[in-house]
C-alpha cells in the first residue's frame, strides 16, 4: 500500500512543477540571454557582441558587462518618443476595441442558443489564413485608389480619395481589425454566462433599459473588459508589422526601433536593452490584472 501511494505521492508534487518549469526553459532563460545581450558590447562578429560567455574567465567575462546601452536609452530621446507614441496608439486602439467588441459579444450573448457556436466560429475564422496577407489585404483597401475610397465616392460621401494608408488612421484600423477576437470572445465567454432574471427584475421594478444595462450588465462584464483589454493592449504595445506596412515611415512604434536596431543597424545589445525596456512596459499592466483579479476573487462569495 505504501508503495502503492509513494509515486501518486511524488507524480502529484510534480505537477506543480510543470509550469514553473516551462516558464524557466521558455521565459526566464530567453529573457537571461537577453538581458545578457543588452549589456554587452556591439562587435563586428559573430555573434554581433561581446562578451560571448566563457565558463573559464568568469570574472573576465562578468566584468565587460556595463549598462551603456540602457544608458542611451535615456540620453536619446528617439526612444522616449517610440515608447510614448507605441503606449498611446495601443491605448486608443484598446478603446476603440472595447467599443466595437462589445456590442458584438452582447449581441452573441443574446443570440438563439442554436446560432451561438457558429458566431463564434466566424469570430475566430480570420485566424485561418495568414495574419500577413490579411495585413497586406488592407494595403489594397486603404490606398488611395483602394475599394474604400472607390466605395465612398461611389455613394457620393466623398469627391476626392482620401489620404488614410500610411497614417495612424490605417495602424488603428489594423489593430482593431487584427485583435477584434481577442477583445469579442473574454467579453461573450463573461455575458453568455450572465444571469438575464437580474435585467428582468430590474425592468419589472421600473428601471430604465439604459440603466439596467449600466448598473447591472456592465459591472457584470468587467472581469472580461479587463482581459480583453489586457489582451490587446499587451501585444498592441510591441507591434512591429501592422504600423510597418500600414503606418509608413512616420508612425514611430517601439516594435519598429526595436526590429531596426536587430536587424538594419546589427546592434544587438542596444536591441536587447530595447526589448527590456518593452519588458518593463508590459509587466505593469500584467500586475495590475493579476492585482485586481486576486481582489475580484477575494470578494466573490
Amino acid at each position: 500500500m505504501m508503495a502503492r501511494s509513494l509515486p501518486k505521492k511524488l507524480a502529484s508534487s510534480l505537477v506543480p512543477a510543470v509550469p514553473y518549469l516551462w516558464l524557466g526553459l521558455f521565459f526566464l532563460l530567453p529573457f537571461l540571454i537577453v538581458l545578457k545581450i543588452s549589456l554587452s558590447d556591439p562587435a563586428v562578429a559573430q555573434p554581433p557582441y561581446k562578451p560571448v560567455f566563457d565558463w573559464s574567465d568568469l570574472i573576465g567575462f562578468f566584468g565587460q558587462l556595463d549598462l551603456e546601452n540602457f544608458e542611451v536609452l535615456t540620453s536619446d530621446d528617439l526612444y522616449l518618443r517610440a515608447t510614448l507614441s507605441s503606449v498611446r496608439i495601443a491605448a486608443i486602439s484598446t478603446v476603440l476595441l472595447l467599443l466595437v467588441g462589445f456590442p458584438i459579444a452582447y449581441a452573441m450573448a443574446r443570440a438563439p442558443e442554436r446560432h451561438r457556436s457558429l458566431l463564434v466560429a466566424l469570430v475566430i475564422l480570420p485566424f485561418w489564413t495568414s495574419f500577413l496577407i490579411r495585413i497586406y489585404a488592407w494595403i489594397a483597401i486603404l490606398k488611395p485608389e483602394g475599394l474604400l475610397n472607390q466605395a465612398l465616392m461611389g455613394i457620393g460621401l466623398i469627391a476626392e480619395p482620401l489620404t488614410i494608408l500610411n497614417t495612424e488612421t490605417a495602424v488603428f484600423i489594423g489593430i482593431v481589425y487584427a485583435y477584434l477576437p481577442f477583445m469579442v470572445l473574454p467579453l461573450y465567454a463573461i455575458l453568455e454566462k450572465m444571469d438575464d432574471t437580474l435585467i428582468e427584475a430590474a425592468l419589472d421594478l421600473g428601471c430604465p433599459p439604459w440603466r439596467a444595462f449600466w448598473t447591472i450588465t456592465v459591472p457584470l462584464a468587467m472581469p472580461g473588459v479587463i482581459a480583453g483589454s489586457l489582451l490587446c493592449f499587451i501585444p498592441a504595445v510591441g507591434e512591429f508589422v501592422i504600423p510597418d506596412l500600414l503606418g509608413g515611415s512616420e508612425t514611430l512604434m517601439i516594435g519598429r526601433q526595436l526590429w531596426s536596431e536587430f536587424f538594419s543597424n546589427r546592434d544587438w545589445p542596444l536591441a536587447s536593452a530595447v526589448a527590456i525596456l518593452l519588458l518593463i512596459i508590459l509587466v505593469v499592466p500584467i500586475v495590475v490584472y493579476r492585482d485586481v483579479e486576486a481582489r475580484r476573487l477575494e470578494t466573490r462569495p
